[in-house]
């Protein structure tokens, strides 16, 4: 069993206050499992979650409900319950014995006035409170009976719920140490008070909930984790993090979850291939405004203005010339602008989201990256395009925004690449670039292709076979998408026999590059191919 310690919390709940940003990595490492953001909260609420920068992990309102559980067992184990109707009966009986010793006294053994008291007193009902019930409008003429009569008459409502309470938990009580009347009702009240708070949070009625009054019956974790699971989506929502109705992300939520996805999947690499895509050759450059060179033989007159004519005239006050004569420009004033070459890519991600992604983390790694790449491209290559391809039984682009809730199709194990790189195909075109690429993860092998427009599956051939007809339809694609130019690299997160034999005969025909890895790798492989184009682990 897990064992965690924790500091004396001082009841001040701005010593447990939620950092927006830590909840939102929370968020996201949930919705990377497939979750919505909807259905993430919900699962934090239950089940509590880590948060950076705290010792202690949140304890869910399902952790909370159990320690509230535990609070009452030990109640249960602790105190013996029988006797207290048997204390409460012989409290009433020595206040009415004293009362009937006098009325003995003053009016003897045969008076109306006695015998309406014996008959009140001898009367069938088995509860004290009906007993006492019975003497409510009797006069008594003890002066000590009638004082202390009167307190107990005061303790009829609460004699009534004990009596209640016990008829239904005296039975649950096992415990060795006696408790009297005061004793019970205190452990009545804390009973019904751990069974309202329960209900409360197993409801998620949290604002019914006082935190200082949680942290006096469980303690200061309890009492901490209430309170960052109280303010959790409105920290969120408030930090412009969640939609105003709590339905949704905002864009700066999916700008957050895609640089933190980044950090994660591409901290592993050395710093040196975080840079620019770098070509040998002249294509499409963007200037350095801050960087200028002489000019050399061959290179364009993008010339700097300002430093060429500065050096016209520092030339030519060293030569002699009066200040205010006219400027003459030489050749060697030239200044030019230094210049990055780059080459600008189109890429499309296709992402498998058959059935088979759910296993082993598959899809969750897949996802990260996919947002990771997002990020990368956004913030390092502006000028890159970027999409999103799902593909199952069917392939749809998946914009960005939805990407963070996107889950694998459930149910759905067949995979129809070929649409996928149809829509790629699409895509490419629509945005043309010098260096188009296709990357592909996936698990598995193509088993649904179109044939003359109509949708197919296919089952593999027997165990470990292959889908001849779904594989020869695809490569068809394959063939005509590189003949466009594009660059088809293939990430598998399965080695399978078959899956790997495909993936071989795509390369072959595409002359890209294809990578066997665990989800747990795919962010260094993947990163490492795009950024530094070259292989950082041995390929297939």
């Amino acid at each position: 069993m897990k064992g965690y310690r924790y500091s004396r919390w001082d009841g001040e709940q701005e010593a447990f206050s939620l950092d927006p940003r830590a909840a939102l990595d929370a968020l996201s490492d949930r919705m990377m499992e497939g979750l919505t953001s909807e259905e993430a909260l919900d699962w934090m609420r239950r089940h509590g979650f880590p948060l950076a920068g705290m010792d202690m992990p949140v304890l869910g309102s399902e952790d909370l409900q159990s320690l509230l559980r535990e609070e009452a067992r030990s109640l249960y184990e602790r105190y013996d319950l029988s006797d207290v109707e048997a204390d409460l009966q012989r409290r009433l009986d020595e206040i009415l014995d004293r009362e009937e010793t006098g009325l003995r006294d003053r009016h003897g053994f045969e008076s109306a006035r006695l015998n309406d008291f014996l008959d009140r007193r001898h009367r069938p009902e088995q509860r004290t409170s009906q007993r006492v019930e019975a003497f409510r409008d009797f006069s008594f003429e003890d002066s000590d009976a009638a004082e202390d009569f009167a307190e107990l008459l005061a303790e009829l409502d609460r004699m009534r719920s004990l009596e209640d309470f016990l008829d239904r938990e005296a039975g649950h009580f096992r415990g060795s140490e006696p408790a009297d009347y005061e004793t019970a009702q205190e452990i009545r009240e804390r009973l019904e008070e751990l069974q309202q708070l329960a209900q409360a949070l197993e409801t998620g009625r949290f604002d019914e909930i006082s935190a200082e009054r949680l942290q006096d019956l469980l303690g200061d974790a309890a009492g901490g984790s209430f309170v960052l699971l109280r303010d959790l989506e409105s920290g969120l929502r408030d930090a412009g993090y969640l939609s105003p109705d709590g339905t949704s992300l905002t864009p700066r939520a999916i700008r957050r979850i895609g640089s933190q996805a980044l950090v994660d999947v591409y901290s592993a690499l050395r710093k040196q291939l975080g840079g620019e895509h770098e070509s040998p050759g002249r294509g499409v450059s963007t200037p350095r405004p801050d960087e200028t060179r002489a000019w050399e033989f061959g290179d364009s007159l993008d010339l700097d203005l300002s430093r060429t004519v500065l050096n016209a005239v520092k030339r030519q006050s060293a030569g002699g010339r009066p200040p205010g004569s006219a400027v003459s420009l030489g050749v060697e004033d030239f200044e030019v602008r230094e210049r990055d070459f780059s080459t600008q890519t189109t890429t499309v991600l296709l992402l498998d989201m058959s059935w088979s992604m759910s296993w082993e983390g598959r899809f969750p790694a897949a996802k990260r990256v996919a947002l990771a790449m997002d990020q990368l491209i956004r913030s390092q290559f502006p000028r890159d395009h970027f999409f999103v391809v799902g593909f199952s039984t069917r392939a749809r682009e998946l914009r960005i925004r939805e990407l963070p809730e996107v889950s694998w199709d459930m149910g759905d194990p067949f995979t129809n690449l070929q649409e996928g790189l149809m829509v790629a195909e699409r895509l490419i075109r629509q945005h043309p670039s010098a260096s188009p690429q296709i990357i592909v993860i996936t698990d598995g092998q193509p088993t649904a292709y179109f044939e003359d427009s109509q949708l197919r599956v296919e089952w593999p051939m027997g165990y470990g076979g292959v889908s001849p007809r779904a594989v020869a339809s695809t490569l068809q694609t394959v063939r005509r998408v590189t003949r466009m130019g594009v660059t088809i690299n293939s990430f598998m997160l399965d080695d399978a026999p078959e899956l790997v034999g495909f993936v071989e005969r795509m390369t072959e025909i595409n002359k890209g590059r294809a990578f066997y890895t665990q989800p747990s790798q795919l962010g260094s492989f993947l990163m490492v191919d795009y950024v530094s184009r070259r292989r950082s682990r041995r390929g297939r």
